[in-house]
Parts: structure tokens; C-alpha cells; sequence
């Protein structure tokens, strides 16, 4: 069988296929993370973290520790997304640090924004050390977004 001329759409059609097959793995990885997995969660709350004044920092453990109180740990999911200087909670370094392990090892979610990490380690020429328990997410914001629009409300604390 000799193929002298392949359609358009058979041409477009095969493009598409393999771009999108070689991109998959990439793309893979740079989807959201899953939602946490908390079937019996009757509340569930997206902190959000902007800025790094140590009084927000502690806010937002503060409020994550009263709904872990108020709650049964199992009937409430938390999740903190950091972004811009927010992902200060989320440095190795931080003083806060046990307190945060504290949480996560009691259902609390943290994402830091990879948009700011990367933005940090374009200007000072290092990256940033965060916590290995923090959830690494693409955008911080579309993150929050995503939360929202999956039932949760968003507390700026």
C-alpha cells in the first residue's frame, strides 16, 4: 500500500497525539494535588497565608489548633496554602516548625506555591528550604481556588 498524501485532519490528528503523549509525564506532574482524603469531613476550611508576620504565622496554627479542638480531627479538613512571603511558615528554619509537623501529623494539609519558590531562588540565587511535609502546588492562589470551588471556605485569618 502506497500512501502518496495524508488528509489534513489525519496530519493534525497525529500532531496532537504524540505532543500530547510526550508532554504527559510533565504535565503529569504540574496537576493539582489531590483533595485531602477525608470522606466523614463535615467542615472544611483553606487557610491562606500572604504574608510573613510572625503574628499571621501563629494565627493560622492557632486557628488550625481550635478547629482540630472543635472538632473531631476526622469531621474537619484544614488545608494551609502559603504563597508570597506566606511560604516563610513552611522554611526548614522556621521556629514553628515542630508545631507545624504537630499538625500535619494530626490531618493538617500545607501547600506552598512553587511560583513563589521559583521566584525566590530567581532573585537571591538560591532555593528556598521548606518543610518535606509541605505539599508542593504549581500556584498558590489557583490552589485556594480550586479548594473554593470543591466546598471549602476560605479563612484569611
Amino acid at each position: 500500500m502506497k500512501l502518496e498524501r495524508a488528509s489534513p485532519a489525519i496530519v493534525a490528528a497525529l500532531f496532537v497525539a504524540l505532543t500530547t503523549t510526550a508532554q504527559w509525564p510533565a504535565a503529569r506532574a504540574q496537576q493539582a494535588p489531590p483533595l485531602q482524603d477525608k470522606p466523614f469531613a463535615e467542615h472544611k476550611i483553606v487557610l491562606q497565608l500572604s504574608d510573613d508576620a510572625q503574628n499571621k504565622q501563629a494565627l493560622v496554627i492557632s486557628v488550625a489548633y481550635n478547629l482540630l479542638k472543635a472538632y473531631d480531627p476526622d469531621k474537619v479538613a484544614i488545608e494551609v496554602v502559603a504563597f508570597g512571603p506566606g511560604i516563610e511558615l513552611l522554611r526548614t528554619a522556621n521556629a514553628n516548625r515542630k508545631l507545624i509537623e504537630s499538625l500535619i501529623a494530626q490531618g493538617v494539609r500545607f501547600d506552598v506555591c512553587l511560583n513563589t519558590v521559583n521566584t525566590v531562588e530567581r532573585e537571591t540565587g538560591k532555593r528556598p528550604e521548606i518543610i518535606p511535609a509541605a505539599t508542593p502546588v504549581q500556584v498558590g492562589v489557583g490552589q485556594i481556588l480550586r479548594l473554593t470551588e470543591n466546598g471549602y471556605t476560605l479563612v484569611r485569618p
